[in-house]
Formats: C-alpha cells, sequence, structure tokens
C-alpha cells in the first residue's frame, strides 16, 4: 500500500493523495492538543504546535515511512498531563482525540464516495479509498495499547497502580517493541480486528445518516 507504487500507476492522484495524507497525520497530533488545550493543558498552543503548517510537525522517518509503508506519523505534540483538569476523563480524551480526527477523515472521505461524482471519477475514487483505509488504519494501530500509542495510555487509566506503573515503564523499550510485533506479523491479526470495527461504526453512523449505498 505504499505510495511510491501508486506513484508508477497513477501519478495524478499520487500528488492528490500525498498532501491529504500528510495533514491527515498532522490533523492526528494537533487534535491531541487541542483538546488538550480544552481541558487547560495550552502546552501545544505555546509551542505553535495548533498550526497547520506542516513544517513544526513533519518527523523525516515517519514522512518516509508515509511513501513506503503507505501510513506514518508526524513529532508528537508535547502535552503536559499535570496541567489537565478532570485528569483522567482529560487523559482519556485527549489520547483518543487523534484516532477521533482520523476517524473523522476517514469517514468524510467514505461519505463523498456515496456521490457519483466522486466514485465515478477514477483518480478521485482512488485517492478517496486510500485516504478512507490509511486513516482507519492510522487510527486502528495508535489504539493498541502499547506504549507510546494512544491506546496504551486509556488502557492506563483503568488500571491499578502498580500494573500502570509496569505498563508505562515500557515506554522506553516501546518502539523496539511495536517494530518487533510489526516485523513479526504478530500485530496484524490485532490491527486488523480493529480495522474491522472502525469500518463497521463508519458504515453504521453513515447508513442511520442515509447516505451509505
Amino acid at each position: 500500500m505504499g505510495l511510491l507504487s501508486l506513484l508508477r500507476q497513477d501519478p495524478v492522484a499520487f500528488f492528490i493523495l500525498v498532501p491529504v495524507l500528510l495533514y491527515s497525520i498532522i490533523a492526528h497530533e494537533v487534535a491531541h492538543g487541542w483538546v488538550a488545550s480544552l481541558f487547560g493543558d495550552n502546552t501545544a498552543k505555546n509551542s505553535g504546535r495548533l498550526s497547520f503548517n506542516p513544517l513544526p510537525h513533519i518527523d523525516p522517518v515517519g514522512l518516509a515511512v508515509l511513501f513506503l509503508v503507505g501510513f506514518g506519523w508526524a513529532k508528537p505534540v508535547p502535552v503536559n498531563y499535570r496541567n489537565l483538569s478532570h485528569s483522567r476523563k482529560a487523559i482519556i480524551a485527549v489520547s483518543l482525540a487523534g484516532c477521533g480526527a482520523n476517524i473523522l477523515i476517514a469517514t468524510l472521505a467514505i461519505f463523498l464516495l456515496q456521490f457519483e461524482a466522486f466514485s465515478s471519477n477514477t483518480v478521485f475514487a482512488s485517492v478517496l479509498e486510500r485516504a478512507a483505509g490509511i486513516n482507519i488504519i492510522l487510527g486502528a494501530f495508535n489504539l493498541i495499547p502499547i506504549p507510546p500509542l494512544d491506546g496504551s495510555h486509556v488502557l492506563m487509566e483503568f488500571l491499578p497502580s502498580k500494573l500502570k506503573y509496569k505498563l508505562a515503564s515500557l515506554q522506553r523499550f516501546g518502539l523496539f517493541i511495536i517494530i518487533f510485533l510489526l516485523y513479526t506479523g504478530i500485530l496484524r491479526p490485532v490491527i486488523d480486528i480493529i480495522y474491522y470495527l472502525i469500518l463497521t461504526f463508519i458504515s453504521l453512523l453513515l447508513s442511520l445518516l442515509g447516505v451509505l449505498k
């Protein structure tokens, strides 16, 4: 699902899709910072990270992975959890905000595909299908409860202090653990299950709105 293969197959769709996906990963981080500001922490705002200017957000490795694999990441926005009011509620809301942004983008893409003006145009259809799929993957991947992924922050709020501390202590090794689990394919079924659940949620939502074909 790498973008370089799309460049060879359909250059026009590639140049439309790249900024869409770039802003999808930026929206993920901005959402974290924006929700944190709603609960009293202005660290991201004061650091200039609530902007959609891509320069403060770009992570070179995450951008490279975006082209090679089809999904990537931006620099994490700074959040000072000690500044958050209603601590547990705030931490859960801030943690889920990024995934929520990706699910919202995927929902919009699938919504637009319900209209013939978009679905009958091969370029737009290709862009919207990939944008929806990659944003669902971004949401699903970040919901996995392994530090430093967002799902781990949600899970920690429901764990006893001792287990919470043990899970948090994995933060130092989290990236290596995630890479290993991805490389060995162990995470694939987990991502697939969460992907299916998110897609089902979007389908039910659009069906209730009467717009899903």
